[in-house]
């Protein structure tokens, strides 16, 4: 058992969740929002069971929509700061990341989150990520500047265009009120509608999962982390190996927060070298 699991029946009963049974099921999110402890991975799934450990808490009446903002800025800013520590602890793999090619290996609503923070700004624009004395002097107030903060920081190359293409490109949007409908547009699509995210995610009393959300003859499955791990078929039938993930759960890259530690290790804590052509 893990120290989280057993002390989270009191955190649960000092925010007030009474009943055994919601107790037991907001549990389950707020677990599985740390990564998998089989796999040694993390990914923007498990991001969404910590939202949605959030949205149980309103579901319960705990928080209300008064609290939203305080919920994003402090508690949601709070656990990226949790997550950055077990990543550079642990080494965490993505999981089913893209690489370079998608938003960023580890998180997604830093992003959304950071540009509806950022809509009404009055000098912060969207290229002002290349700017590092506005990274330097913004990212502790602003999320979306903070986490381009954190993955500049974990990478072995600089700059944006090399390492996080799509972030580069989005930074040539020309509001952010652009960038914030463009990544709910993607929040919808790349996690809510992808299947390597949905497949593991779990329903109960408080999120019911609709009878009809998945069209006839979708692979959409609802197997259980439990299971999986185990190599166990899910219920839209396709097997995962015990030794990780197959396709169908997305392309398994190196941790880059990995590399970048031990490339400081081996240069002794020196700052990150710039590729030749940069």
């Amino acid at each position: 058992m893990s120290l989280a699991e057993e002390r989270a029946p009191e955190w649960h009963k000092r925010l007030g969740v009474i009943s055994p049974e919601a107790a037991s099921e907001v549990t389950v999110y707020l677990l599985h929002s740390f990564g998998d402890g089989s796999r040694i991975d993390y990914g923007s799934g498990h991001e969404l069971n910590f939202i949605v450990w959030l949205l149980c808490l309103f579901q319960l009446r705990i928080v209300g929509e008064g609290d939203f903002k305080v919920l994003v800025v402090r508690v949601f800013g709070q656990y990226l700061r949790v997550m950055r520590q077990i990543q550079l602890t642990y080494y965490l793999e993505p999981a089913g990341s893209h690489g370079v090619w998608g938003l960023d290996d580890y998180q997604f609503l830093p992003f959304l989150f950071g540009s509806s923070q950022l809509l009404h700004h009055r000098f912060i624009t969207p290229m002002a990520i290349h700017q590092e004395l506005t990274i330097e002097e913004f990212s502790d107030e602003y999320l979306y500047l903070d986490q381009v903060r954190f993955v500049n920081s974990t990478k072995t190359v600089k700059g944006l265009r090399w390492h996080s293409p799509m972030l580069d490109d989005i930074s040539t949007a020309k509001s952010w009120t652009k960038v914030e409908e463009g990544m709910r547009r993607m929040f919808v699509a790349e996690v809510l509608g992808k299947l390597p995210v949905m497949q593991h995610f779990l329903f109960g009393s408080l999120i019911r999962a609709e009878e009809d959300m998945s069209p006839a003859g979708s692979t959409a499955g609802s197997g259980t982390d439990a299971g999986s791990a185990a190599g166990e078929s899910a219920e839209d039938g396709h097997v995962h190996q015990g030794i990780g993930w197959g396709d169908c759960c997305g392309i398994k890259v190196p941790s880059s927060i990995a590399a970048a530690q031990e490339l400081r290790k081996k240069q002794g804590g020196e700052a990150l070298r710039r590729i030749p052509f940069d």
